[in-house]
């Protein structure tokens, strides 16, 4: 529990960063508001079009009496647009962190320097470190769509379906969300997807109460645009701490700087 609120914290201290720093609150607004105008108006798209695409996926219904065809397909109706809504929710940032890739190299930058300590680099062209987020968003979008299609049946069973099944939802789109918003940082100090996935596993707790109310708040029109620079603040504070060696001893200092982490490039 304690790291349930640890994570949380994060998130508070990340916003509370921006607020401080004006200008890069409004510099982090901008890729939000990018992909905000695109998603809004895929799932605008999606609330008007679900019904015909149930119709088209369940001509074997056509025939049942009433009110057995109206309860099948608004259900299903409900249950795609649920779903299309998971995944905007999952895909929000990892598209919003391709689009503003520059901007949010920035502010975490600007987030380690204020804060002290090691400043990582990629030392990496953008080209290629575009190429980089790209193609680890694209192997978190299949682990999240495997999970969301595993889920979307599970949705069917009754009673666990409509209270179980959400809160595991959740979980698995806060746990994304936040690989996704840590990765800003982490790539920089030379971690790749894999050793990303592992540090996150070892902390669950510590992730899920970063990511879980992210993923609520994101559910709120607009709101996810605004939390965002400051969701990628507060994940490099994370970041910094997660990669940080344990102090040696009680009188060691909390701030001091860390040592280089293990997974930091190679720049022999």
């Amino acid at each position: 529990m304690r790291d349930l609120g640890a994570g949380f914290s994060y998130l508070i201290k990340g916003q509370r960063w921006v607020a401080r720093h004006g200008r890069w609150f409004g510099f982090g607004l901008i890729p939000g508001l990018i992909t905000l105008v695109v998603y809004v108006g895929a799932l605008i798209g999606l609330g008007y079009g679900a019904d015909d695409l149930v119709a088209w996926a369940t001509p074997f219904a056509d025939d049942w009496s009433s009110p057995w065809l109206g309860l099948l397909r608004t259900t299903l109706t409900v249950l795609v647009f649920a779903l299309g809504l998971f995944l905007a929710v999952v895909t929000f940032t990892a598209v919003t962190l391709l689009v503003g890739q520059p901007f949010y190299e920035s502010l975490s930058e600007e987030v380690d320097r204020t804060e002290g300590g090691e400043v990582p680099e990629s030392g990496l062209p953008l080209w290629r470190e575009l190429w980089i987020s790209a193609r680890d968003s694209i192997r978190i979008l299949v682990r999240v769509t495997l999970y969301a299609v595993l889920l979307f049946a599970l949705g069917f069973i009754p009673v666990v379906g409509q209270t179980v099944v959400p809160v595991i939802g959740f979980c698995v789109t806060g746990y994304f969300l936040t690989e996704e918003l840590t990765a800003v940082a982490l790539q920089r100090r030379g971690m790749v997807l894999a050793d990303r996935l592992v540090l996150l596993r070892g902390r669950r707790m510590l992730i899920l109460g970063f990511g879980v109310p992210l993923g609520l708040a994101f559910l709120v029109p607009f709101v996810a645009v605004f939390l965002m620079p400051g969701a990628v603040a507060g994940a490099t504070l994370l970041a910094r701490d997660l990669v940080a060696p344990p102090a040696d001893d009680e009188d060691a200092s909390p701030s001091a700087s860390p040592s280089p982490s293990p997974y930091s490039v190679n720049t022999d």
